[in-house]
């Protein structure tokens, strides 16, 4: 029986979460303005008192604190903060407390004043509700019961929410809209329990921004990231409904353990420790294994004092809330010591792992299964598994992503049935091959939507972890992930991460700019998705190798190259409008969450695609070539002119040495190296139409030149660039032959001014002056300083067939064809099942995914035709060709170890050919992938005859995107983006 994922998922999520997340409707909100039976928070320049008991949880007493501050940081008044039992309650006050530690919230429920059933006993949950004469002296009061001491902090931290207070609050400097008093309507907020069980962050890779940055600012006692640093983050975890970290662990950083403090304010914050993949048993080896004096961490030859070791941290940790993670790597991020064969690796990691249970059965629990304890698939020990390890039903067994947001594995039905069920382990900040991303947050919302709910429907829902890196500047992204764990059904339509993406800037900058903030947002990640501009190098690392140029066309497509970085213009025309138009009280969250990663990330792009134009316009012997070296290198100044600003003057200095536009110092950070320009013209000016590149400098007159090829519908423009060679100026026309040229310009003035060496005007066809049937050639003559150019435009006779007449659809266009996978033509569901639009996603936003199904894929070309589901594109081709398709997917993984990522693609009705974009290992084609966010598989087709045809792609694997695929008719040329769409 076929199971469809994307309707289990629906179906999971209303069992899991609709008893208690359905009462989570606005039926109790916060408002300035008072009504019936409201509660007044805030009235007439006094703040309701927030009472707590005082034998509740530290955490209790934390967020009472921080929601008075928040109160006092919207309305300027301060409410008191007391400790008082039933009988001594007066006035209208809040109510703070868990279930079974506060006598004031066990008394409401004694009394059935309090409705707590649907929190009660669950995990993380929280009530708030306004109750009438709650006390004998009391006629109201808000009340916010947890059940437990996590769920009543999220709870107060709800409250702050629903004032205007943004958890970025602090780590973002979002100061609150002014209210001058809150009224809290009347009714109940439900909310819990969560919908996945652990949630946190790692911190990682902070040698560059947060060690330093605390070591200057927070923790300057111990000048690292200690007590201090971690309040505040621990804090934002609570805000973000989080409650478990994993802490820093580079060598700048000494362990979490090293200062006593660290897992105190831990429980104090009631936030769960853990550690990374790479660190068993809450030790840090790169920080705390010295093998000058214990010998090698390798458990074949030196086991005792391996387990010294280990237990020593469990005895300390006896009384810490942790999760341990299980099994053993080397002393940093690599495989594991002494172990020859994966078969021994997988024997004595069982060993291991008994021995690691031992340890916790004695000192934390006899019942070794409540302890959570988690083995993540990292890298090498996801082959260990595969070989057949024997892993404790109760271990959480946590997958990994493949670093870049891809996850590697995911349960198979036999695995999503162990009691310790599975998490997973994502990246939203990288350091390694082929290269890091560690300088700005630029992976895709939609990717994350799109790959963790997928984690969701297979249930891997016990813990998700986010690596991201030093914390800033990964804000969104962050939230983004938080809130999707914290309840994921509301994440179930692609179209959700826009809508959360807006209702995100709307609560940090008001609802006026929200909409042009989220726009100008979602477009950075969308360029970030094509090349991440740490990636604009085309360099690599480990081994680290230098820049090169980049793969941007700049002579076909429009200016391929061009056309980014006008994309980026307009960014940061808008982004720097809007900073002017931004309130004093957002300016420094403005610069921060949006300002610095668009300016930084356009800044980037203009370093390394104006040094190639730089280049090439040499070539052509092109004055302006100097000046596009002028522009990288003021790019890169640029650059760290605002990475100064950013930690020099940002917040009055708050945020000094935060911020590294240099992190490990690689090559694509550093000044662009530009190429040596020597220009020895032989002509004043000459003409560089699209299609033209040379490898000398015959841009000059002499044989006629020619554009690509006009389609009698119309619809195509091409650029012809006229340029200085020299520096003397001059006035230029152009005079077409024929009516039916039209050109955007047709005349200008050169001068050696900067932005004045080169002019750019833009040739196009009036279809209704074109003669049908036949093709038609004319001319543009360019003329200046009593020279003339000629230009050759040329127009295709249409065949003279009645189908294409009225033909609209997908089109060949001077030998190829380009086709968007979301603008299919239709689709044949079978057996359930169909190709299923997820919008957001993918180069062209209009992605195609294979549901996720447990069903066995079908590989027989017959069996295909007859029980595959089928996406289906017409196009029209010119050309008498042996056409080869290129498909392009996302280049994800498959679901499970009995998939692989596999679809069909034939035309007509000739034969399927099963394409396969799997990928083992750190391949270089995997390397590839993951740096252009696309797999890429051809196959060869049989000759087409001119006329309609038909491209059919068949649903095999589960988890397959379709993203765009081209068909290569003779004519197409080499493009690094997404070539547009080729349609009559």
């Amino acid at each position: 029986m076929k199971r469809q994922f994307s309707l289990v998922l629906l179906i999971l999520a209303i069992l899991a979460n609709f008893s208690v997340r359905a009462q989570n409707k606005a039926t109790l909100q916060v408002t300035t303005v008072a009504s019936p039976g409201a509660f007044p928070l805030v009235q007439g320049g006094k703040a309701a008192p927030i009472l707590v008991d005082g034998k509740d949880a530290e955490v209790v007493r934390i967020a009472a604190r921080a929601l008075g501050e928040d109160i006092k940081a919207v309305t300027g008044f301060t409410p008191e903060i007391g400790k008082t039992g039933p009988n001594q309650v007066i006035g209208l006050p809040v109510i703070m407390g868990t279930l079974g530690q506060s006598a004031l919230i066990d008394q409401l429920v004694k009394e059935k004043k309090l409705l707590v059933g649907d929190v009660k006993g669950k995990w993380e949950s929280y009530t708030m509700a306004v109750v009438e004469k709650p006390f004998a002296n009391v006629a109201q009061a808000l009340v916010i019961a947890g059940s437990d001491r996590r769920g009543t902090a999220f709870g107060a931290f709800e409250l702050s929410r629903l004032m205007g207070v943004s958890p970025w609050v602090w780590w973002a400097d979002v100061a609150p809209a002014h209210k001058a008093d809150l009224f809290v309507t009347p009714g109940m907020l439900v909310q819990g329990p969560p919908s996945v069980k652990y949630r946190g962050i790692f911190l990682n890779d902070e040698d560059w921004g947060l060690q330093p940055w605390a070591a200057r600012s927070l923790d300057k006692d111990i000048q690292d990231i200690g007590p201090n640093t971690y309040a505040k983050i621990f804090e934002l975890l609570l805000r973000l409904k989080a409650n478990l970290i994993w802490p820093a662990m580079h060598p700048s950083t000494k362990a979490f353990f090293h200062y006593p403090g660290n897992p105190q304010v831990a429980d104090d914050y009631a936030i769960m420790v853990g550690t990374s993949h790479a660190e068993p048993m809450l030790r840090n080896n790169v920080d705390e294994w010295k093998s000058a004096t214990m010998g090698a961490f390798d458990y074949f030859k030196n086991r005792k004092s391996v387990q010294k070791y280990w237990e020593k941290r469990v005895k300390e940790a006896k009384n810490v809330d942790a999760i341990y993670t299980m099994g053993m790597r080397g002393e940093h991020d690599s495989g594991m010591q002494g172990a020859k064969t994966i078969a021994d690796a997988a024997t004595i990691l069982e060993t291991i792992i008994s021995d690691q249970r031992a340890m916790l059965q004695k000192h934390i629990n006899q019942n070794v299964e409540a302890v959570p304890q988690v083995f993540t698939a990292y890298k090498e020990v996801l082959d260990i598994y595969d070989h057949g390890l024997k892993l404790p039903e109760d271990i959480t067994l946590v997958w990994p992503d493949d670093n870049y947001g891809y996850l590697h594995r995911l349960s198979n039905p036999q695995e999503q049935k162990r009691p310790g069920g599975s998490g997973v382990y994502y990246h939203a900040s990288y350091w390694g091959r082929p290269h890091d991303y560690l300088w700005l947050s630029t992976t895709h919302p939609s990717l994350i939507r799109e790959e963790m709910m997928k984690a969701y429907a297979l249930k891997s829902d016990k813990l998700w972890v986010v690596n991201v890196g030093d914390l800033k500047p990964q804000e969104y992204n962050l939230e983004l992930f938080l809130d999707m764990a914290y309840y994921a059904p509301a994440f179930q339509e692609s179209g959700s991460v826009q809508k959360h993406l807006q209702k995100w800037t709307q609560e940090t900058f008001g609802q006026e700019k929200a909409a042009a903030i989220s726009s100008l947002l979602w477009e950075y990640y969308q360029l970030a998705f094509e090349r991440k501009p740490e990636f604009m190098g085309w360099s690599r690392t480990e081994p680290t190798t230098q820049t090169t140029y980049t793969a941007y066309n700049h002579f076909f497509y429009g200016d391929e190259a061009q056309r980014r970085l006008d994309r980026y213009e307009a960014l940061e025309k808008q982004v720097k409008e809007l900073r002017t138009q931004i309130s004093a009280q957002k300016a420094d969250a403005f610069y921060q969450l949006v300002y610095y990663p668009v300016v930084g990330a356009s800044l980037m792009n203009k370093k390394f695609l104006y040094r190639d134009k730089s280049y090439l316009f040499a070539k052509q012997q092109r004055a302006s070539a100097q000046e596009y070296a002028q522009l990288s290198r003021q790019a890169y100044e640029e650059i760290v002119k605002e990475t100064a600003f950013y930690n020099n003057q940002l917040a009055n200095g708050k945020w000094a040495g935060m911020m590294s536009m240099k992190p490990r110092d690689l090559p694509a950070y550093q000044a662009p190296v530009l190429p040596e320009i020597k220009l020895n013209p032989t002509a004043p000016w000459g003409v560089a139409p699209e299609g033209f590149v040379t490898k000398d400098s015959s841009l000059v007159p002499g044989p006629t030149l020619s554009l690509p090829m006009f389609q009698p519908w119309g619809g195509q423009r091409y650029f012809v660039d006229v340029f200085l060679t020299g520096s003397q100026p001059l006035s230029w026309k152009a005079n077409a032959s024929d009516k039916w040229i039209k050109l955007s310009t047709e005349k200008g003035k050169l001068t050696s001014a900067e932005g004045q060496k080169q002019q750019r005007l833009w040739v196009s066809i009036d279809v209704s002056k074109v003669p049908k049937h036949q093709k038609s050639k004319g001319y543009i003559t360019f003329k200046a300083n009593g020279i003339k150019i000629k230009l050759e435009v040329n127009v295709a006779s249409a065949p003279e067939t009645p189908d294409l007449d009225f033909y609209r659809g997908f089109m060949e266009n001077n030998g190829y064809v380009s086709i968007f996978a979301g603008n299919f033509t239709r689709q044949i569901e079978k057996q359930g099942r169909s190709w299923e639009p997820v919008a957001g996603l993918g180069h062209t936003q209009k992605a195609l995914m294979a549901p996720l199904s447990f069903a066995a894929t079908v590989t027989d070309p017959e069996k295909i035709k007859e029980n595959a589901p089928i996406v289906e594109y017409d196009f029209y081709s010119l050309t008498a060709a042996a056409p080869i398709v290129s498909v392009y997917t996302l280049p994800t993984h498959p679901v499970t170890s009995s998939f692989s990522m596999r679809y069909g693609v034939s035309i007509d009705d000739g034969p399927i050919k099963v394409l396969d974009f799997k990928t083992v290992g750190r391949s270089e084609e995997w390397k590839v992938n993951v740096l252009e966010n696309r797999a890429k598989r051809q196959v060869k087709s049989p000759s087409l005859a001119p006329g309609k045809h038909t491209l059919k792609i068949y649903l095999l694997d589960p988890g397959v995107v379709l993203d765009y695929i081209t068909i290569d008719l003779g004519g197409l040329k080499k493009a690094y983006s997404i070539i547009p769409e080729t349609v009559k």
